[in-house]
């Protein structure tokens, strides 16, 4: 072979060598900048995560304007990126979206989720002094990681409540290591002349636990001990699953069909001792202006207006629900009430 054609094919394979490698290399960067940007990519998603606020709020049948009174109210309060979870049995579940699809609160960020009754089966005692307190999603409360899966931290509001403050508020709630939720402490209720019209008002597991019976006796838990309301709840998903929360409560639901556990006499007693019970000791605490309540205990009993207004949010506990009459501050719920598009919702303010 002539000297001067492997000169050629030498440098035709450098050639090729030279082009090899520039594509192995240029597939290398291309790849480790793919890769960056799809991390990117990942960080802004936990990002986004991270900012978005969810609210769980459940929407009674009978009462749904309350849960839309509610949503209004933390929407308008607020800049922060809220995701409402809207939890109802199945047959309102058409209605809910109707109601916020069709109102002003369409530009709000919600998914509707069902909740099916059927975990309850055989957990609950019949209660015939509040037949209401025994409606299914009172006890969606004690399900949330099931319900919500992508948070690491979640609130949890009733629906007779309306909020004043900015939500990112409550949420910012620092919960100590090892705490699956913070509460409102009972013992942190407004000043004695408000507490004296409050009158047979619950602030201890006595008026929840039926100390008379031995499983409650042997808890060891003084009856003085300050109860707290989970009518507001901030609570840790992780730490939630990992002490098996959910398990814990329905533990002491049964065993409350068993023993009756639990003062029937009680508003709210039903959901709220398995849960005095498994947080014994071992919650955080939510500032007291974050859930001012009582205002559904007796229909005479008034707030002072500059106190009312302080206050991030109010809680109708109790029977006398600011949609019925009687009751009190009505005036204050009233201005977030949505109306029903569909007519079917009324506010109810005669005798």
């Amino acid at each position: 072979i002539p000297m001067a054609l492997l000169r050629k094919i030498n440098q035709v394979l450098l050639f090729l060598l030279i082009v090899t490698l520039c594509g192995i290399l240029y597939k290398k960067v291309h790849k480790g900048t793919m890769v960056k940007a799809e991390a990117d990519d990942d960080a802004e998603t936990a990002e986004d995560m991270e900012e978005e606020i969810p609210v769980v709020i459940c929407a009674a049948a009978g009462r749904m304007g309350a849960t839309m009174a509610a949503i209004n109210s933390i929407y308008s309060n607020t800049d922060a990126n809220i995701m409402f979870y809207v939890v109802g049995l199945r047959n309102t579940l058409t209605r809910i979206r109707k109601w916020i699809e069709h109102s002003k609160l369409r530009e709000i960020n919600f998914k509707i989720v069902e909740f099916n009754p059927v975990v309850l089966k055989g957990k609950i005692r019949p209660d015939s002094s509040r037949p209401e307190l025994l409606q299914p999603l009172n006890f969606v409360r004690f399900y949330l990681p099931l319900l919500i899966h992508q948070h690491e931290k979640v609130i949890y509001l009733d629906d007779d409540v309306i909020v004043q403050g900015d939500i990112q508020e409550l949420y910012d709630t620092t919960l100590a290591l090892g705490h699956a939720a913070a509460f409102s402490d009972d013992c942190d209720l407004p000043s004695a002349q408000d507490i004296d019209r409050l009158v047979g008002l619950q602030n201890t597991y006595m008026g929840y636990l039926d100390y008379r019976k031995k499983t409650i006796k042997d808890l060891g838990i003084s009856p003085s001990t300050c109860s707290f309301n989970p009518g507001v709840i901030v609570a840790n998903m992780t730490e939630w699953k990992h002490q098996r929360i959910t398990k814990q409560l329905e533990k002491w639901m049964q065993k409350n069909v068993e023993e009756n556990l639990y003062s029937s006499s009680l508003g709210g007693g039903v959901a709220t001792s398995p849960m005095l019970i498994v947080f014994h000791g071992k919650y955080s605490t939510i500032n007291p202006l974050w859930h001012i309540r009582h205002l559904g205990w007796n229909p005479d009993a008034r707030y002072s207006e500059h106190f009312l207004q302080e206050a991030k949010l109010l809680h109708w506990n109790g029977r006398h629900k600011p949609w019925d009459f009687p009751s009190v501050h009505n005036d204050l719920w009233e201005s977030w009430f949505v109306p029903d598009p569909a007519g079917i919702f009324k506010l109810n303010h005669n005798s």
